[in-house]
């Protein structure tokens, strides 16, 4: 399996995990939150969307103006070819405040972000399969906290944040003792 092929899985494999564990909530449980300061599982997963659909589209972006020309190949960073958990230990902190573009505003019904969490899934295909291999370790679009990263590194780190979220469910659902 190809490199980028198997970047996609991971994300595709956290992504599924993640709404595995929130298939049979209710919409009054996805609206419980343990503390007035913590985001509720309705606002996790619009949360999730809005940073995915960002990153890829911040990719698929970046992509196109290196390849017009627009910007320079290149990749100057200080975490070259660290995986991204290096990254995350590096450059955040315990608690970051979430960039507005990928905060949750909107509400709404669980099952509306749950289906549009899926819907990601194809254009992460489409975009895997316009990247090509030799494009993995070319710097990509900086991430607002962690700063300059290639598209191998923004893959990992689609599927690092599910993750992160996913455990943030994870203490949801045990304070509410289910």
């Amino acid at each position: 399996m190809k490199t980028i092929q198997k970047l996609v899985q991971e994300v595709s494999t956290a992504r599924n995990l993640y709404l595995d564990q929130i298939a049979n909530l209710s919409e009054i449980q996805a609206q419980w939150k343990p503390d007035p300061k913590v985001w509720n599982i309705i606002e996790i997963t619009e949360h999730l969307f809005w940073a995915e659909q960002g990153g890829i589209f911040g990719m698929w972006k970046t992509l196109y103006a290196i390849r017009t020309g627009k910007i320079v190949r290149t990749y100057e960073s200080n975490h070259k070819e660290m995986p991204i958990e290096q990254i995350i230990q590096l450059t955040w902190q315990p608690k970051e405040k979430v960039p507005e573009v990928a905060a949750p505003r909107l509400g709404g019904p669980l099952s509306f972000w749950t289906a549009s969490l899926i819907s990601l899934q194809k254009v992460l295909d489409s975009f895997g399969q316009d990247l090509q291999e030799d494009e993995l370790r070319v710097q990509a679009q900086a991430h607002p906290i962690s700063g300059a990263l290639d598209f191998h590194q923004r893959f990992e780190f689609l599927r690092f944040h599910i993750d992160r979220h996913r455990e943030q469910v994870s203490q949801n659902l045990k304070c509410m003792a289910l």
